[in-house]
């Protein structure tokens, strides 16, 4: 299943509570439940005004149709062609 970066600009994003983290995350959760589980969210990066989430999904649309359900935005969809880590150089 393909592999997907978002980034999402979201203004402020680094200086969010760990309240407003956890409404943004039940949000995003209770979308997923609804759409299937052919869409996962792996995990996200929180920098100072983006961010970047990491998702499993069979195409971008999905993606995308996660983002308006949960009313995030998906500034940039992104699907990943491989990962490379340190061990990659051995």
């Amino acid at each position: 299943m393909p592999k997907y970066v978002i980034e999402r600009e979201i203004p402020g994003a680094g200086n969010l509570t760990p309240e407003q983290l956890k409404g943004i995350s039940e949000t995003s959760c209770n979308v997923l439940r609804k759409m299937g589980s052919e869409i996962q969210w792996q995990h996200s990066y929180v920098t100072g005004d983006k961010i970047y989430c990491v998702y499993i999904a069979p195409n971008e649309e999905m993606i995308r149709e996660h983002a308006r359900q949960g009313g995030f935005p998906a500034n940039s969809v992104s699907k990943v062609a491989t990962v490379i880590d340190p061990t990659t150089s051995e």
